[in-house]
């Protein structure tokens, strides 16, 4: 085999997970040489994009700034339709660059991880899949990502309800049909907020149950012209490079301005401009101060409450969908089209959850404090077991007795958001800590760059154990704590902090820190020799034992 493969493994590098960073590094394993396969849970490959495949599911980051941008001719070659891709277009995309770059006959669908296990002795990962497949490999990246493991709300009955049920993250590839249907949606966040006004519609009757309101604001997508298009393919190198050392990852262009430095009514004007901007860009092109000056923020939340008043016709309902106890960004805005509209649909009614709470889902319906409602559908949209779900459901053991699904349970521990001491050559490119709050590909492919240029580094220079120090760690989990009080994340509301999870201990799940933390970081242990004795042979310690 190419690479470091002897006969006591069956791959270099296994890639866990085909999702926009699984592919990603899948691609740059083979490139720099080694010998590699990639398992999906999934029959096909797209990730998040496979699953989450729901009326309306979209991205809310520009396609150009989540797509691939280690290719001028891929960039140039795919012709995105829409600021803001749909699920369809997207998992046809991420196909059109498995199928581009052959990368599909490395990749076996159909086979979920259940256990991977470090044999310390043979210096490998044993890793084994539900249908009792097992491989070997030297080195694991497993890119299962923060948004894999969907949520179900803590409500009794659950498996009882005779209808149709279902998860936005779990969604059948049959098509749903909603047409004449009575349908509750229990969730407000990004999912249920798109598919809301998507089946309004259509349905005879549509209720969202609401937790928490959210400050939801417009998505304001757009066709791509050819005149945008023709701009992207050629400034290509430039949009490459500001996406690659943009803080957020982003191209939005920041307002080079604080609050004070306009007037009250400069700030009005300046608020609208930010309600018509597109997707991420009212939060990365607000005032500098938007997220860290509180009057500034309860100005602009006054400002988005009295538009959230001009659409909701009914008083009440408008009310009961202004956030009343966060700040703006303290929870992962939702960046939708028509949401608070829907709400002047006659056969659509809001539900608030903290005024009449659900007793239980039976085998017509819903039971809250204020009565009974049967349904035809029931749509869990509650999110996912952010950060942690995947990496503690997957049997992961490391040195020393280290089981994540066990260990973990306080919360995480790791350095740089992809790797952790005792687990040498385990790497998790997105996992927790592995976002700075930006543009998700963007910091995942910085993770991944690094992670392959270790791997070089280790070929080229006679190691085959990369596994941080405890000191490494160490710092890296000192800088995410002192920080992390700062994250205009709210530890109350946010997934971020586990907050939509019922007993999940909160821990903040982001790099506080952001990109330039990361980088910083990363720089200082490339830069030092060994790595700062993060690299070591097998064979040396199978001497030392």
């Amino acid at each position: 085999m190419a690479g470091q493969s002897n006969n006591d493994v069956d791959v270099d590098v296994l890639v866990i997970g085909a999702g926009v960073v699984g592919i990603y590094a899948l691609y740059r394993a083979l490139d720099a040489g080694f010998s590699v396969q990639t398992l999906e849970a999934g029959d096909g490959v797209g990730g998040v994009w496979y699953w989450n495949r729901y009326p309306s599911a979209r991205f809310d980051s520009e396609s150009y700034t989540y797509g691939y941008i280690f290719s001028k001719e891929l960039f140039e070659e795919w012709r995105w339709k829409e600021e803001f891709a749909t699920q369809p277009e997207i998992e046809s995309y991420l196909n059109f660059v498995v199928d581009r770059f052959d990368l599909r006959k490395h990749i076996r669908t159909g086979e979920k991880v259940v256990s991977a296990v470090y044999d310390e002795t043979d210096n490998v990962w044993v890793v084994t899949t539900a249908k009792g497949s097992v491989v070997r490999a030297r080195w694991v990246i497993s890119a299962t990502g923060g948004l894999s493991v969907p949520h179900y709300p803590e409500i009794d009955g659950l498996d009882v309800f005779g209808g149709q049920a279902y998860h936005t993250g779990a969604w059948p590839h049959t098509p749903v049909e909603f047409a004449g249907k009575r349908v509750a949606i229990i969730g407000n966040g990004p999912s249920g907020a798109q598919l809301l006004p998507a089946i309004v519609d259509t349905v005879a009757a549509v209720d969202l149950y609401q937790r928490t309101p959210t400050w939801t604001t417009p998505l304001n997508n757009a066709p791509i012209t050819d005149e945008r298009q023709k701009w992207l393919c050629d400034n290509f190198e430039d949009v490459a490079h500001t996406l690659s050392t943009a803080p957020s990852g982003f191209l939005h262009q920041p307002s080079g301005k604080f609050s004070t430095d306009h007037t009250p009514e400069e700030r009005q004007a300046f608020y609208e401009k930010m309600w018509n901007s597109p997707g991420f860009g009212k939060l990365t092109s607000n005032y500098y101060d938007m997220t860290t000056n509180r009057e500034v923020n309860l100005e602009f939340c006054e400002f988005l409450a009295g538009k959230i008043r001009s659409i909701v016709k009914d008083p009440v309902t408008a009310e009961r969908l202004i956030p009343k106890d966060h700040l703006f960004g303290a929870k992962r805005p939702p960046f939708v089209t028509n949401y608070f509209e829907s709400f002047n649909k006659p056969n659509a009614s809001l539900i608030a959850l903290r005024e009449t709470p659900i007793v239980r889902v039976d085998e017509t319906g819903i039971e809250t404090t204020e009565g009974h409602r049967d349904y035809d559908i029931i749509v869990y949209a509650t999110g996912f077991d952010f950060g942690t779900g995947a990496l503690t459901r997957m049997g992961v053991q490391g040195r020393e007795g280290l089981d994540l699904g066990v260990d973990w349970t306080d919360g995480p521990s790791d350095f740089g958001g992809f790797s952790a001491h005792l687990l040498p050559n385990f790497l998790f490119p997105g996992g927790p800590h592995g976002a700075g709050g930006g543009n998700y590909p963007r910091y995942s492919q910085d993770q991944v760059d690094w992670i392959m240029d270790t791997l070089i580094y280790a070929r080229d220079h006679g190691y085959d154990v990369f596994e941080p120090t405890e000191a490494q760690q160490d710092a890296w989990m000192t800088m995410i704590e002192t920080l992390a009080p700062q994250s205009m994340y709210s530890a109350e509301h946010s997934h971020y902090f586990g907050a939509n999870v019922e007993g999940k201990v909160r821990k903040f799940l982001l790099n506080p820190g952001g990109r330039g933390k990361l980088h910083e970081m990363l720089a200082e242990v490339s830069s030092t020799e060994n790595y700062g004795g993060a690299f070591s042979s097998s064979r040396e310690r199978v001497t030392v034992r």
